[in-house]
């Protein structure tokens, strides 16, 4: 795959400087996604924005990466990860600096909403890290992308604030924002600059059409359909939420509105579907060629437990932390931190654990230590010492990332050249399970919401019955016809 066989993270050339520069990008994404997060105070302040207007921001900023998601994965199979992550950087620069030059909510608003599509970057280094690494390599390569990637938004949470203050002022903030965005344009041309899609000699292989995943029978295009129903019911929550039913931000003919347009998209995408597998429904697939979309199906449900409650369970954590044992925001704050901290070494740990002994195990080991983490967690009250109750959300934090890049061991194994659209679907299945999770946080106590993500848990772990633990060889078409066997266990 590459002349240089060991896997050593100090090495900045080939195949480990690929690795490097693409968990930077991610980082970057990440950094900029969350650019707000931690200076909403200062941002609520000088716009003069309402709570509600505050959580409006906050749902927006998560409402596009959920198709965002699925569209990348489409570009990057179709014309490579070189060209879409510097196109993403680029691009997504121009919403980033928009919010930082917001003189009102309605500007906010709009950039942010928008801003959603960089998250979407995560799927992009996906397909670049499985075109370089072998298969015995991927699931540490895969977490070390992810785990130090997904650090961007802690990064963020840690450094922002200080540079507000830095360049002082009611817009100080503007400044620390205007900065991310300034690293996403720059790095952009860098990524550019010093990556290649593959290895040297190696062929990159693309979708036979853009427009939707393909599948391999009659019965996983039917599956393929039903899986869809979850994201479009996901924006119809996010729509809700910011209806009169919710936060009363859409007037009720909007949100009837938008629900009619999802509806409208949820056919055409079925259509646009359908076009790219028609030929499936006259022509059997060869055999060589065919994987299970169950494959898929049951990596997106793990997703929707690990990342989803992730992304909820951060967002809830302080809060969570100040209520039950009475701290001030800025200890619970730190406290809960630790909780993202944990994926510099959990995530990469997933994938290590994977490469070693085998996705299936690890990943049934990984999702039952899930479930009884968060069901430990739903237990915690006031009578707990506070340090055990640290503990105790730390050691369901490691197996919720480890799970994460336990997922992410197996995808780029299923069919390269559809990895980008298959870690498209799965990572904006992650995005699903934050708005379910979050809803479910909005209508409960804290016990109930974390006795539902253990339920979920032991769904997935369900589900995982279904998985086939990938072996031996995987079959791509060559320009010239020939077949390319590519390993993955």
């Amino acid at each position: 795959m590459t002349q240089e066989k060991s896997f050593n993270l100090l090495s900045f050339s080939g195949k480990m400087k690929i690795l490097h520069f693409s968990w930077i990008a991610f980082f970057i994404t990440f950094f900029v996604w969350f650019n707000h997060a931690p200076l909403l105070g200062m941002i609520a302040e000088s716009l003069g924005l309402t709570k509600s207007e505050i959580k409006t921001l906050l749902i927006l900023n998560v409402a596009l990466t959920i198709p965002a998601r699925i569209i990348i994965g489409m570009l990057t199979d179709k014309y490579g990860p070189r060209i879409t992550y510097a196109a993403l950087l680029f691009l997504a620069s121009i919403p980033c600096f928009a919010f930082a030059l917001s003189t009102d909510f309605a500007q906010a608003a709009i950039s942010r909403f928008l801003l959603g599509f960089i998250g979407a970057g995560f799927v992009i280094g996906i397909r670049m890290v499985s075109e370089w690494f072998p298969a015995n390599e991927l699931g540490t390569a895969e977490g070390i992308y992810g785990g130090w990637g997904n650090f961007g938004s802690a990064a963020a949470a840690m450094t922002l604030p200080t540079l507000a203050i830095m360049f002082g002022g009611e817009d100080g903030w503007r400044y620390a924002i205007g900065l991310s965005g300034l690293f996403s344009l720059v790095f952009s041309f860098i990524w550019y600059k010093n990556v290649s899609d593959t290895p040297k000699g190696s062929t990159y292989f693309k979708p036979k059409r853009i427009g939707g995943l393909e599948v391999t029978s009659k019965a996983d295009f039917v599956f393929l359909l039903f899986m869809k129903i979850p994201l479009y019911a996901a924006l119809a929550l996010l729509t809700w939420k910011l209806s009169p039913a919710g936060v009363s931000i859409l007037s009720d003919t909007a949100a009837l509105s938008i629900y009619l347009l999802l509806g409208a998209i949820f056919i055409y995408d079925c259509y646009s579907s359908y076009s790219v597998n028609k030929e499936i429904f006259h022509t059997p697939v060869p055999e060589m060629q065919r994987y299970e979309f169950k494959q898929v199906a049951v990596l997106n449900v793990l997703y929707f437990a690990t990342f989803g409650s992730e992304l909820a369970v951060v967002s809830m954590l302080p809060l969570f932390f100040s209520d039950v044992f009475e701290l001030s925001m800025v200890y619970a704050g730190l406290l809960a931190s630790a909780y993202a901290f944990m994926n510099l070494m959990s995530r990469p740990g997933g994938g290590w654990i994977s490469d070693r002994f085998g996705r299936k195990k690890t990943l049934l080991i990984l999702t039952a230590g899930l479930a009884a983490g968060y069901a430990t967690m739903s237990m915690i009250d006031s009578s707990w010492p506070l340090a055990l109750a640290v503990i105790a959300a730390m050691a369901c934090s490691f197996f919720v990332q480890a799970g994460e890049g336990a997922v992410f061991a197996v995808v780029p194994l299923i069919k390269r050249r559809l990895t980008g659209q298959i870690a498209g679907m799965t990572g904006a299945y992650g995005n699903v399970g934050a708005v379910f999770y979050l809803t479910v946080l909005s209508m409960v106590d804290y016990s109930t919401f974390f006795s539902v993500i253990a339920a979920t848990a032991v769904l997935g772990f369900i589900t995982l019955l279904f998985l086939k633990e990938p072996k031996g060889h995987m079959a791509e078409i060559n320009e010239d016809g020939s077949v390319a066997l590519i390993k993955v266990n």
